[in-house]
């Protein structure tokens, strides 16, 4: 990278040109694709490209594990030239300069690598343009028991998915894994005795066996006109991208009554916060509360570096603090109420009995940070909160009752919370107490 850069010395005769010359060009050809290899390397999710006006250098970093990490900068003098060759890869328009524009870069075609990036230019201050590349990830689904979800959440998970009809949610804000968990469902699911159609914006995971449709909005084809069509196409599971407006979730409960398995996500916080978003959608509560196989919200925290991390037994004290904090959203239920002191006693209890060694001790680790990981960590771990559509739980849908209601019925019913789910992980050593906190905000 640093031969690449000291060809590119900046130009101080001003502003950034717009006429490069051939061989800058080949350069430039050379050094995005010589980030787009290193990001894929590194295990990036996101490439940042942050030109500055003026006289400003061209900064490039990278997210990794949900971080923005600096990477390189590149001189003023070439910064409309390297926006202009990102465009060029994904068939955008150059001389846009106002406008957004989105686009898809097929890496094969340029460089090594068979992926696929999706690139987002925006137009900002001062006159120039930012890019952002997502690479998509290619490759096969990561198996169910291979996911990180808790065993008691696995055996709660599979009798859910795989019942013939019903309707299943998968929630969580972008970039949460919320299509990786999906496409682990439908490879669990994925038989030949079983006709599979997906609507995806954009088509990430492909696997041999599922008819998978891009959604193209441009043309027409949307989420609620591609669900209308695959029920004319003898579906047993279908499952949709995205329920962003009442027609995808009207055709989806639709479906889900007429025999099909129907899989989706949302962009919700939390489990019972998606039943309710839903009803306020306007749906029929009785379809609704007969479809409703379950919710699975999810977050991802950062994961522990295995090679430096460093054990120590916590004191009464933080043991104490992690308990308040586990204990916190039990406060509603029938067991707290009743007698929180025994109720807390029962919880350190099972904790004891799960993670403490002979003497009863529990081992938590400290983030140190080596050549391996981003300051103590490296890659990440699943935070799950399993809701199920339980007999009691669809008592409460019809009744339209509220997020508190419903929270409290499913904690009775065997649920945990994210932040629950998250300090069992703590307690496990995957992660620490910390990186739950900056996921699971109420």
């Amino acid at each position: 990278m640093g031969e690449l850069l000291s060809g590119m010395d900046d130009d101080e005769g001003g502003e950034s040109s717009s006429e490069v010359s051939e061989a800058v060009e080949n350069e430039l050809v050379r050094l995005l694709n010589k980030v787009i290899v290193d990001a894929h390397r590194q295990g990036v999710s996101d490439i940042h490209i942050e030109p500055q006006p003026g006289k400003g250098r061209t900064g490039i970093r990278f997210r990794k594990d949900g971080v923005l990490v600096p990477y390189i900068e590149v001189p003023a003098s070439y910064r409309d030239a390297l926006v202009a060759r990102v465009k060029i890869m994904c068939d955008l328009d150059i001389s846009e300069r106002r406008k957004p524009q989105d686009g898809k870069i097929r890496f094969r075609k340029y460089g090594p690598l068979d992926i696929e990036l999706r690139v987002a230019t925006i137009p900002s201050a001062g006159g120039v343009e930012d890019v952002v590349m997502r690479i998509l990830q290619a490759g096969e689904p990561i198996p169910l028991d291979r996911l990180g979800v808790s065993d008691a959440n696995l055996a709660r998970l599979r009798p859910a998915i795989e019942k013939p009809y019903g309707l299943f949610f998968v929630c969580g804000p972008t970039g949460s894994g919320k299509t990786t968990t999906l496409h682990s469902i439908l490879h669990h699911l994925n038989t030949p005795e079983t006709k599979i159609w997906t609507a995806e914006d954009p088509v990430e995971i492909t696997q041999k066996g599922l008819r998978q449709v891009q959604v193209n909005r441009k043309a027409g084809l949307d989420f609620a006109s591609v669900m209308r069509a695959f029920l004319r196409a003898d579906p047993d599971v279908i499952m949709v991208g995205e329920m962003r407006d009442r027609e995808t979730v009207g055709t989806a409960i639709e479906a889900s009554l007429t025999g099909h398995l129907v899989l989706a996500t949302l962009h919700t916080n939390s489990a019972p916060e998606s039943i309710v978003r839903l009803m306020d959608m306007g749906m029929d509560p009785f379809n609704f509360a007969d479809a409703l196989l379950g919710v699975l919200a999810q977050r991802l925290a950062r994961r522990l570096c295995l090679h430096c991390r460093q054990p120590y037994h916590p004191d009464g004290g933080e043991i104490d603090g992690l308990l308040a904090e586990y204990c916190e959203d039990l406060a509603g239920t029938a067991a707290f109420r009743a007698d929180p002191g025994a109720a807390r006693a029962a919880v350190l209890a099972g904790w004891r009995q799960r993670h403490a060694d002979q003497q009863g001790r529990f081992t938590l680790y400290r983030a140190v940070g080596c050549e391996e990981c981003n300051r103590g960590y490296r890659g990440r771990v699943g935070l799950h909160e399993l809701m199920l559509g339980t007999e009691r739980l669809k008592r409460l849908v019809v009744e339209h009752a509220r997020v508190a209601a419903l929270l409290s019925a499913a904690l009775e019913d065997g649920m945990q919370t994210l932040k629950m789910d998250g300090i069992d992980k703590v307690l496990l050593g995957a992660t620490d107490i910390k990186m739950v906190r900056a996921v699971c905000i109420r």
